[in-house]
């Protein structure tokens, strides 16, 4: 059952604002994640009007700096981390709509990832190894390219390096939806969102 404190963060990584699929097929996601928490709030981060910067040397010293030994100059370089961690941490849901650019991640979204995989923040390590501290209940991945059958495939280095990645920092569950093919016939890609939508739709039912 959906509660007041239910909350969808949403990530934006195409760099098109007009015609985007992946802004389709992520408001085809956020559409049902709306139907199963009505009463739930969404935060959304759009990447192409605020992308993070490249992760800095000043930053990496950052995050291995203990919290009492920062100087003001490292807290500056991890201000930015900080608040994207808190953004996530605060989510119980994520949505991540991106394109796949080069057969990966757009770079606004890897210089996202970077911030956001801390140590003692969203992982540490310990005497059996890593452990992922992130209490967040899913991760949906609204996927798009527009070569037909790259996602999914060998060639596909978008799907696998965010799987990877959230599962390291402790998501247990995080779903994956493709549509590709988005270059071809108009009819191909709506047959290809409306199978996304019905997969969307289970996910919150």
């Amino acid at each position: 059952m959906s509660t007041a404190s239910s909350r969808l963060l949403r990530i934006d990584a195409s760099a098109r604002t007009d015609g985007s699929h992946s802004r389709r097929l992520g408001d085809l996601v956020e559409a049902q994640w709306l139907r199963a928490n009505p009463h739930g709030e969404r935060v959304r981060r759009e990447l192409t009007r605020g992308a993070p910067p490249h992760i800095a040397e000043a930053t990496i010293q950052g995050f291995y700096t203990p919290p009492g030994q920062l100087t003001p100059a490292l807290r500056e370089a991890t201000s930015l981390s900080d608040a994207l961690v808190a953004e996530l941490r605060a989510a119980d849901t994520l949505l991540i709509a991106s394109p796949m650019y080069n057969y990966g991640p757009p770079s606004a979204l890897k210089a996202w990832v970077d911030q956001i995989v801390r140590v003692g923040h969203t992982f540490l390590y310990d005497a059996q190894g890593p452990r992922g501290l992130l209490q967040t209940r899913l991760v949906v991945l609204a996927l798009v390219s527009g070569v037909p059958g790259t996602l999914g495939s060998a060639v596909d280095f978008l799907s696998p390096h965010l799987e990877s990645v959230f599962k390291f920092m402790g998501v247990q569950r995080v779903a994956t939806l493709h549509v590709d093919g988005t270059s071809g016939p108009a009819d191909h890609v709506e047959a290809a969102m409306a199978a996304a939508e019905r997969d969307a739709h289970t996910l919150f039912a």
